[in-house]
């Protein structure tokens, strides 16, 4: 659990700027996702990825901020909850950056 609130802040913050970094990920890596990678959604295909890789981001972030164990202080399931509470924000920068 976050319990320390500057952490869960933090944690908040660095969610924050890694969604808003997304347009520019997305012109530079994923300009055709159709093509190349099959997918009929590219929304759903990009909002997964960067799900996953904002929870990866988020794990090392708070691990290092923390200095703790993977095993002990950090649940992933509680990164992967704060994430998904800006589930709107995230998909209206999807959506916006590919169209």
């Amino acid at each position: 659990m976050i319990d320390n609130s500057s952490i869960r802040r933090s944690l908040d913050l660095y969610i924050k700027r890694r969604i808003q970094e997304i347009p520019t990920e997305i012109k530079q890596t994923f300009p055709y996702i159709k093509q190349i990678w099959k997918c009929d959604n590219e929304a759903d295909f990009l909002y997964g990825y960067y799900v996953g890789k904002i929870e990866e981001g988020a794990l090392h972030y708070l691990l290092k901020a923390t200095r703790a164990s993977a095993g002990g202080y950090v649940d992933t399931f509680e990164i992967r909850g704060i994430i998904e509470t800006r589930k709107k924000e995230l998909l209206d920068t999807i959506k916006s950056s590919i169209n």
